[in-house]
């Protein structure tokens, strides 16, 4: 079992060797120690290995937001600063390719990513109460590499706004939201049992519109998500190289189909999403 512990605000820190020499310190005691650093943005010169694992940024955060809340915005995460303007399938993939590529794979497994934080609003009233944005970025929150961050009571629908609502305590069980509940719990087993989720390759099959699609690859392990962040109905069609196919829905968020062609020299994979709608495939 890790220690676990982030660093706030640790970029203010300019005192040259002072985070090279917290880090021996740490890990002399336990050399599983988990050092995280709140850094916003790129934060290349603190993943040198002489320093943190891993950074709770704002890039997933504020690309997930973009997409699938989108004009559903009532404020941003932050009072000081605008929402980021709506994205559709094609801008979220590429500022997440762009994040993908901005650390070595091996320190990308180590991020910590959230879709809100103790210094943002949450997520649900940044949506103005819609549940089905956060139904769908927890879904791609748990479905993205790195360490997936569950700020305490998103789990179970906590709300809050604008620090320090964002931090109010924890809800009595009988507040619980059990749906949202027992799809956090769905999730987080379908990432314990696929290693794919895990540290699997990431590879983008489809963005265009407001349906996102991407598989995570692990070996022969193959599991497919797809997300429908639009008001509409939508069929969708990929041609894969891979004749074994994952066929099973293993989660879905609203109600969607999919079917395998293996039959035509290039297999495809079709898809009928309903709005909102999400799904995994494995």
């Amino acid at each position: 079992m890790s220690l676990f512990d982030t660093l706030d605000s640790a970029d203010y820190i300019k005192t040259p060797g002072f985070w090279q020499e917290f880090r021996e310190r740490i890990k002399a005691i336990n050399p599983e120690a988990y050092i995280v650093g709140e850094i916003p943005m790129n934060a290349t010169e603190w993943l040198d290995g002489t320093q943190f694992d891993g950074v709770s940024s704002l890039p997933f955060l504020n690309a997930t937001t973009a997409f699938i809340v989108g004009d559903r915005q009532v404020k941003g995460h932050f009072a000081e600063y605008a929402p980021p303007p709506p994205a559709d399938a094609a801008k979220y993939g590429e500022e997440i390719n762009q994040l993908l590529q901005l650390y070595p794979w091996e320190i990308q497994l180590t991020q910590l990513n959230g879709i809100n934080n103790h210094d943002t609003a949450r997520l649900i009233d940044v949506a103005g109460g819609d549940r089905p944005s956060l139904y769908l970025s927890t879904l791609l929150l748990l479905t993205f590499p790195g360490a997936p961050c569950i700020y305490y009571g998103d789990e179970v629908g906590l709300n809050g706004g604008y620090d320090p609502e964002c931090r109010k305590g924890f809800p009595d069980k009988k507040q619980w939201d059990q749906d949202i509940l027992e799809y956090h719990r769905q999730l987080i087993k379908l990432r314990h049992n696929y290693a794919a989720l895990k540290i699997g390759e990431y590879q983008t099959l489809f963005a265009q519109g407001q349906v996102y699609i991407f598989a995570r690859i692990l070996l022969k392990e193959v599991l497919i998500i797809a997300v429908n962040a639009g008001n509409e109905t939508a069929e969708v069609s990929i041609q894969t190289s891979w004749r074994s196919q994952p066929h099973q829905v293993l989660l879905t968020y609203g109600s969607g189909t999919v079917n395998w062609n293996n039959e035509a020299a290039q297999p495809s994979l079709n898809f009928a999403l309903t709005p909102r709608s999400g799904l995994i495939l494995g």
